[in-house]
């Protein structure tokens, strides 16, 4: 603590030192300008440099360590501490109370959080960490009474994506023998809980829904839906307490791996390049620390950049399977981090778009991203109440905050490290998409239209 301190102390004297010789500050700004050989540089005025941040042991983290191991947090005058945490309950807690200045987290959390569900506290997301990434796994077993129903090429490979048409004769011959079916997710507002729904529910498949009284989730499901943290799935699997789950990497590989599971599908083939997880503080850590805000999004911008690059994931697989970050086997972060996804066991298919971090615009937090997770609360009950459609659009702009990401980016734009077209032009919403497992089609203007084009769960008027 007492080197980083002075580390400090030493930037800020030397800053003073040009300031001396000529150098101007912009008060308004609060932003201090010095030159490389490259490009112009700016360095904001931290008002925060020490900083710790939480992460889930799981690829989707990888912003984070790349910002950190490459160095992008020191060139912006922060020095973070990376830290696992044990579940995301933990993690929202830590946020909220401000044991941790921020942390990758669920895009669904945060929202959660102002929605009305769960724990309250004003947090916002600048960053979005990542597209696609997760996968829905089965036990041995289940995969066996998948397969007679599941559609095979010329070769007897399965053709994917796999709909859960597949698992209905399964799901059906547990209730007979007089047994639940039951499936794992990581969390009730995680994009897992909401994706293994949409993929049961456009088959037919009820998983239940919530209300006021009843949080558990499973009223009235043919499939019971329950938690378990992320990297005790395959575990969890094995030892039959669940026959599936969602999840995100690589603890769907390591199923495959272990040879206990067999991954049927992708959130990419449920939701084409969906967002995942987010990175999150509270919006009172924004409003005190204006300008560490923006320098903790530029580190991520330049992190995510960097994982997009050709030819960089073999070196960020090294570094996610260090202990104190991912810790898992390089060969299997390796199976969805270096463009394939293993399936069974020697059925790995080229999927180069299963870990995005950069492209697509993968880290602009859009408002229409936010709406999705909304009207999935809704949908399934965790909002109890019908609300009016500006109400989707007013929650979502509270908490996604693409003013902070445009001013990091901007910057990175006049220091040339990122492309001025790397920034979209936008209003903050997605085009209307149909890319979807069952085609139904997403238009985050009307959210309310898109809640009732669903067969199961709430209707609204």
């Amino acid at each position: 603590m007492k080197s980083l301190i002075t580390k400090t102390s030493l930037l800020f004297s030397f800053s003073l030192l040009l300031l001396a010789c000529g150098g101007k500050e912009t008060k308004k700004e609060k932003i201090k300008e010095t030159t490389t050989k490259t490009a112009p540089a700016k360095t904001l005025d931290i008002e925060k440099p020490q900083l710790k941040f939480g992460f889930i042991k799981l690829t989707d983290m990888a912003p984070l360590a790349i910002a950190k191991e490459k160095g992008f947090f020191e060139d912006e005058g922060l020095f973070v501490s990376v830290e696992a945490q044990s579940n995301w309950k933990n993690i929202l807690d830590r946020v909220i109370d401000g044991q941790l200045d921020g942390s990758h987290m669920l895009a669904g959390q945060p929202i959660a959080a102002q929605a009305g569900f769960g724990r309250q506290a004003e947090l916002v997301t600048p960053f979005s960490m990542d597209l696609n990434g997760n996968g829905i796994t089965v036990s041995n077993k289940v995969w066996e009474g998948m397969k007679p129903h599941v559609k095979k090429d010329e070769n007897g490979k399965p053709i994917h994506p796999i709909s859960a048409e597949a698992l209905k004769p399964v799901i059906d011959d547990y209730k007979n023998e007089g047994k639940a079916f039951k499936m794992g997710m990581v969390f009730p507002v995680s994009t897992h809980n909401y994706e293994i729904r949409y993929w049961l529910a456009a088959s037919g498949i009820n998983p239940g829904m919530y209300s006021a009284d009843n949080i558990q989730g499973q009223i009235g499901a043919d499939v019971l839906l329950s938690v378990t943290p992320p990297p005790q799935m395959p575990a969890t699997l094995e030892a039959g307490t669940i026959y599936g789950y969602c999840v995100g990497e690589p603890w769907n590989q390591q199923a495959v791996s272990k040879g206990i599971g067999v991954p049927v599908t992708t959130n990419y083939d449920i939701w084409k390049n969906n967002p995942e997880k987010v990175f999150v503080m509270t919006k009172e850590f924004t409003e005190k620390y204006p300008n560490t805000s923006v320098a903790i999004t530029k580190a991520l911008i330049r992190a995510g950049k960097w994982l997009d690059e050709p030819g960089n994931r073999a070196e960020a697989v090294k570094i996610l399977s260090k202990p104190q970050y991912v810790g898992a086997p390089e060969a299997v972060l390796a199976n969805s981090m270096t463009g394939t996804f293993e399936f069974e066991k020697g059925d790995k298919r080229a999927m180069p778009d299963f870990n995005v971090f950069y492209r697509y615009n993968a880290t602009y937090p859009f408002y229409s991203d936010a709406i999705w997770f909304l009207t999935q609360m809704r949908r399934w009950g965790q909002i109890p109440d019908a609300k009016p459609a500006e109400w989707y659009h007013d929650k979502a702009k509270e908490i996604y905050r693409p003013d902070i990401w445009k001013k990091a980016a901007d910057i990175l734009v006049t220091e040339g490290k990122i492309a001025a077209t790397d920034i979209p032009t936008t209003d903050g919403y997605k085009p209307a998409t149909t890319d979807f497992i069952d085609g139904n089609k997403y238009d985050a203007k009307d959210p309310l239209g898109y809640i009732n084009s669903f067969k199961i769960g709430n209707k609204e008027k």
